[in-house]
């Protein structure tokens, strides 16, 4: 599967993998900041954004996407930065292919199985989807009735736009549907990823809470966690000049 990708920058390589219900926008400040000494590829996981669209949702496919973007590139070895569901595929993919990756950058995910958290934005998707709505401020007020959190409406809308007459989601949401327990879930196996690791956490969120780092020792024993104060999973956006630089040191240090 040929994903959709955006590519700024020269020098070593680095991937930078959105979230679920996001897109490869999510990462543009990061992006900026990073192009100015390396090579940076963001791209729209498949289902999101102007990528394919398919029925699964499992990490293992959804690595192999990465590995294909890199092959279809002709990247031999390259850096990672996952958010969220993102950082879970990043991880996958190093785990699968170590001898690719060089360093890895998990932002606020670790590698275990989560309880259904996203019952009301799914139904906020499917509202406006079953709705004639025409206008993003109508989409608004649909999404309103499930989805509380203005800053979650605004996020989500950004993948709303006009086919013909209608607003429609550029997610394949009865994929999304199908594959959220593929998508909460984490694959179990032993594998491990020996290269330079840094988990961002934010301290409001409890996406990376110390009952989950065994496991997170277990893949990855080389790991760092930093934690970014007053922000909550969406740290990235929250705090993106904090958030930025971390990445950009980690990236830049010698060992």
């Amino acid at each position: 599967m040929q994903l959709n990708y955006k590519i700024s920058g020269q020098g070593e390589s680095i991937f930078l993998i959105h979230g679920l219900f996001g897109s490869l926008s999510n990462f543009g400040l990061l992006q900026q900041v990073l192009s100015q000494q390396f090579q940076v590829i963001t791209l729209d996981v498949r289902n999101h954004g102007e990528s394919p669209h398919d029925g699964s949702m499992t990490y293992e496919d959804m690595a192999n996407d990465v590995l294909e973007l890199a092959k279809l590139l002709d990247i031999e070895r390259f850096s990672l930065v996952g958010h969220s569901m993102g950082g879970k595929i990043a991880m996958t993919v190093a785990l699968n292919a170590p001898e690719k990756v060089n360093k890895l950058v998990v932002a606020d995910m670790s590698p275990v199985n989560y309880p259904p958290r996203h019952q009301g934005v799914f139904a906020g998707l499917q509202a406006v989807a079953d709705s004639d709505v025409l206008t993003r401020s109508q989409a608004q007020q649909c999404l309103a009735e499930h989805v509380e959190e203005v800053g979650v409406q605004q996020f989500l809308l950004k993948s709303l736009y006009k086919f013909k007459d209608k607003m429609v989601w550029r997610y394949n949401l009865p994929a999304l549907v199908e594959g959220y327990q593929d998508i909460i879930a984490w694959p179990e196996n032993n594998l491990t990823f020996q290269g330079p690791t840094l988990f961002i956490k934010g301290q409001l969120s409890d996406y990376i809470i110390d009952e989950y780092w065994p496991d997170g020792r277990r893949h990855f024993p080389h790991a760092k966690i930093k934690m970014i104060m007053g922000t909550g999973h969406w740290l990235h956006a929250e705090k993106p000049v904090i958030f930025n630089k971390l990445v950009n040191d980690f990236f830049n240090a010698t060992s």
